[in-house]
């Protein structure tokens, strides 16, 4: 640091920089101690001095530190400003850390309309329904919106049945198997056949799993897979699905000379 009898031309004092950046001098100082953002030089009388290149280091320090990013992430991320490339290469890092935080800032603040909406939907305040859709949007499930539609016993089920793997692998095979309901319903293949019936099948081994063989719960996936007021198009795919399964289930059940869905009920 160079010491100067007086404030030389180009030079400025902490109030000075401070009042041009719009911070306080106490912030300044506090940079100075932990040894984030330094004064070029000083005069004989203690007085920190800044150059306008101070002036470009602090406007990154604010830049970053306005995103949220903590002071010792910034302190990393500074580098050397003495050349062209030097600073070029700066406002590039700093310009891609402005898009990341954008990004982080519009998916938080989808995960918030997103969640408004399904607290809107929900009939009553339930908190611990609000936290699994936070996690289930925080993981990008694209099907957090079925959470609302579990009473609380089956979401305990689902907590305890399925961890995070189990649980994305579940859902995949759950979404291929009513594509290709939705292909054999569209190229109009009758539910007694055998393509038909050997998807109806692996589709009620699917419920087995999700149930793990209590088939006290079906009532209450009959009410959750009730799609007549479909609100997506994910639950319109589901409604033709249910119609289309429907014969076909009943089919392989008289086959197998058993029907869940009657015991249950008796």
């Amino acid at each position: 640091m160079e010491t100067h009898k007086a404030i030389p031309e180009g030079y400025m004092t902490v109030g000075e920089l401070a009042k041009k950046m719009g911070v306080t001098v106490r912030t300044l100082q506090y940079y100075d101690k932990i040894g984030l953002f330094c004064p070029s030089a000083e005069s004989e009388g203690g007085r920190r001095l800044y150059t306008p290149k101070d002036l470009i280091l602090l406007h990154q320090i604010l830049s970053l530190k306005s995103l949220g990013f903590s002071l010792e992430h910034i302190k990393q991320q500074l580098a050397s400003l003495n050349t062209p490339a030097d600073v070029a290469k700066a406002l590039t890092e700093q310009a891609n850390e402005i898009r990341k935080k954008i990004q982080q800032l519009s998916a938080s603040l989808t995960a918030i309309e997103q969640l408004k909406t399904e607290v809107l939907q929900m009939q009553t305040v339930n908190f611990r329904k609000y936290a699994d859709i936070i996690v289930n949007l925080q993981l990008k499930n694209d099907f957090y919106f079925l959470i609302k539609r579990f009473d609380d016993d089956t979401m305990d089920h689902i907590r305890r049945r399925f961890d995070l793997g189990s649980g994305f692998a579940f859902i995949e095979k759950f979404n291929r198997l009513s594509e290709e309901l939705l292909r054999l319903q569209k190229n109009q293949v009758p539910p007694e056949s055998e393509a038909c019936q050997q998807t109806a099948k692996a589709y009620w081994d699917l419920i087995v799993e999700f149930t793990d063989g209590d088939m006290s719960m079906l009532p209450k996936l009959m009410e959750v897979g009730n799609f007549t007021d479909a609100a997506n198009e994910w639950e319109e795919k589901q409604k033709i699905v249910q119609e289309y399964l429907e014969p076909a289930l009943q089919i392989y059940f008289s086959k197998l000379g058993v029907d869940p869905f009657q015991e249950v009920e008796l």
